[in-house]
């Protein structure tokens, strides 16, 4: 096998950097898999970590303002997402009903001046409340779009440089956009904040975030669905 075109320019540094970092590729690669169909395989997202920690070693810098292991769990997870965007599973239509619902929430939010109930966004879209926490759910499970980029009718993402750091300016547009998602959860209804918060900022599965709230798995994979897609709404409307 040939050789990576940037690895002879990794110092000794920055290769023990990437070599004590390799069960977080792995760690982060089990956390995303839980919530991805059986069809993905865990080690192609180990495959696309592993280059991200990589990346990451080869770009990393102390005045980055960030410990080496939170720079490269953001490069080792885009990575991952970068290669999942890649093989989309989701049919259209699933995109369809995503879009239809985060439109709702947001039609429904301007008229009332409070956040949408599952109940609210069922009706406007004439659908039982079944099948919405179906949407929901889809919405978890479905392809991992990022939450601060719009999408167009075909559920396309628009393909970002595949390193920002070569492009202040699209760092900034990215700082900038983290900051906005984070003020965004903030606003979140209070059940909706809190599982963000244990799955994205505790890592906790889905499982055990319904142990710790006392409610079912699959509730709670419909209340992180609905976090997300309120969160997709507020963010497109932004754009």
């Amino acid at each position: 096998m040939s050789s990576l075109p940037y690895e002879s320019t990794q110092t000794s540094d920055q290769e023990a950097l990437v070599r004590d970092h390799t069960d977080l590729v792995k760690r982060i690669a089990y956390h995303l898999i839980g919530r991805l169909p059986a069809s993905v395989d865990v080690d192609d997202l180990i495959q696309a970590g592993t280059i991200g920690l990589l990346m990451a070693g080869r770009n990393f810098s102390t005045d980055k303002g960030a410990n080496f292991e939170t720079y490269a769990g953001i490069r080792i997870r885009g990575a991952m997402i970068d290669e999942l965007r890649k093989s989309d599973w989701t049919p259209r239509h699933v995109h369809r009903r995503i879009r239809q619902v985060y439109e709702a929430m947001n039609e429904i939010e301007h008229e009332t001046g409070t956040k949408a109930r599952d109940q609210d966004v069922a009706k406007a879209l004439d659908i039982s409340l079944e099948e919405y926490h179906e949407i929901l759910i889809d919405a978890t499970a479905c392809k991992l779009f990022s939450l601060d980029q719009p999408t167009d009718d075909s559920g396309e993402t628009p393909q970002v440089p595949a390193d920002a750091d070569a492009d202040p300016e699209a760092q900034f547009q990215e700082t900038n956009r983290r900051e906005r998602l984070i003020t965004l959860i903030n606003e979140l209804p209070e059940r909706e904040r809190l599982i963000m918060s244990l799955y994205y900022d505790d890592e906790l599965n889905l499982r055990e975030i319904g142990e710790v709230l006392g409610i079912s798995e699959s509730r709670v994979c419909q209340i992180h669905g609905q976090a997300l897609l309120r969160l997709k709404g507020w963010m497109t409307e932004q754009e």
